[in-house]
């Protein structure tokens, strides 16, 4: 039986059906944001079916929690997959989950096949990918490259003031696992990572699998506007210091400034907090965030300079700062991995296209540690970040079946 054949298209569906009750919500999607209770539930169902399937499970420092096949040479680096298990308030059920759930498969199908490996084969689930409660994103693959420093992520607090070192615990008291000591981190030889595409252009050119070529730089920013708290019927315009009125201002300015004619440059304001928040106060502080991404480190680098000018101009009669959180340089993917996947899809008879990748992913991480690559699927209309993000068990089933074979062939290496 070749590993291909193995992947259970009905198994791997049956799996996203599971996972996508924790958490699930009533439109169909899912709220499992990182370390809540339903992040822990998730790790938890992970570990059962890892652990009744005879392979070893562990975590580390920030979180990650890892599932290994062992291979024949104890020696030998091993061959890493995944994604996150972690969604956005009102996400989908496989932006992330489908990542991790393929890579779990792949380990199945090894084991179902007989196919002994060379290298471990280690599945991954990244701790906070989406940065929706804890921010930076991608931040359990950023500690584990060595990107971002782990006592100062353990330090960061999310909207309601909770710290992640404190959230980290609470998960893995409910969600334990044998803790891999020292920073988290070791040794790979590759790195592959399995993703629904977020956006349209597999569905509408009628293919099933994304050779992912490489991934656009983004940046995230958050502003800060702040002015004084007054009486919404007593004070008068032209004394007040309105802080959402200045962030109006000011985020206006940056849609006009980052409007580029090729429709390349992508700029979102995504989250908006005004304080004190009575309908009958002027808001004395307004706080939005920023994600700008575009395919050239040079774009963002001019336009960053734009966005601070423009909050230097606009704050009057407040006072504005634009903070940078994260800097994500453009991602180039390994050729021969881009080649291996490839070539997999095309010996499945899968209809596939190179593209890069608009979205970040934890690969973009890892892809500074070892030779990584991407693979895309389908999702309907390309919708996701969204409940009614969908992907057929076909084309999950597919990414899966070229998963498995690309592992199978980089941990015999």
């Amino acid at each position: 039986m070749s590993v291909a054949s193995a992947v259970r298209e009905d198994r791997l569906w049956q799996r996203h059906a599971d996972m996508a009750k924790l958490g699930g919500t009533p439109k169909g999607g899912v709220n499992r944001q990182a370390l809540s209770a339903e992040d822990a539930a998730a790790r938890n169902l992970l570990a059962g079916w890892a652990t009744a399937r005879g392979f070893a499970i562990f975590t580390d420092a920030i979180g990650n929690l890892f599932v290994r096949r062992d291979g024949t040479d104890a020696k030998a680096l091993p061959v890493l997959s995944g994604s996150h298990m972690d969604s956005q308030p009102t996400g989908g059920r496989f932006d992330g989950m489908y990542g991790v759930l393929a890579a779990f498969e792949a380990l199945e199908a090894l084991e179902d096949a007989g196919v002994k490996t060379r290298r471990p084969v280690i599945a991954v689930a990244w701790t906070n990918e989406e940065g929706s409660r804890f921010q930076p994103g991608a931040m359990g693959s950023a500690v584990f490259a060595g990107h971002n420093d782990l006592h100062a992520m353990l330090a960061v607090r999310d909207w309601k003031g909770v710290v992640l070192k404190d959230a980290l615990a609470e998960t893995l008291k409910a969600a334990p696992a044998p803790l891999r000591k020292g920073k988290p981190g070791f040794a790979l030889d590759g790195y592959v990572e399995v993703h629904i595409e977020q956006g349209p252009r597999l569905e509408n050119e009628h293919k099933t699998i994304g050779v992912v070529t490489a991934i656009q730089g983004s940046r995230r920013y958050i502003v800060e506007v702040t002015g004084d708290e007054a009486h919404a019927g007593t004070t008068p315009r032209a004394a007040r210091k309105d802080a959402f009125h200045s962030a109006l201002r000011i985020a206006a300015a940056m849609y006009e400034a980052t409007t580029d004619a090729e429709d390349t440059l992508r700029f979102t304001i995504g989250r908006v907090d005004v304080s004190p928040g009575s309908p009958n106060t002027v808001p004395g502080k307004a706080v939005f965030t920023i994600d700008m991404r575009h395919p050239a480190e040079a774009v963002l680098e001019v336009h960053e300079a734009k966005l601070a000018a423009i909050v230097a101009a606009g704050a009057a009669p407040c006072i504005a700062a634009i903070e940078r959180v994260t800097a994500v340089a453009p991602t180039n993917f390994d050729p021969k991995v881009i080649d291996l996947v490839r070539a997999k899809a095309n010996a499945l008879k899968l209809a596939n296209m190179d593209m890069p990748s608009g979205a970040g992913h934890d690969a973009m991480h890892i892809a500074k540690l070892c030779p990584t690559g991407m693979i895309f699927v389908p999702c309907e209309r390309g919708v996701s970040h969204n409940e009614s993000e969908n992907a057929t068990p076909s084309d999950l089933a597919a990414g899966a079946r070229v998963l498995a074979e690309v592992l199978a062939d980089l941990a015999n290496r």
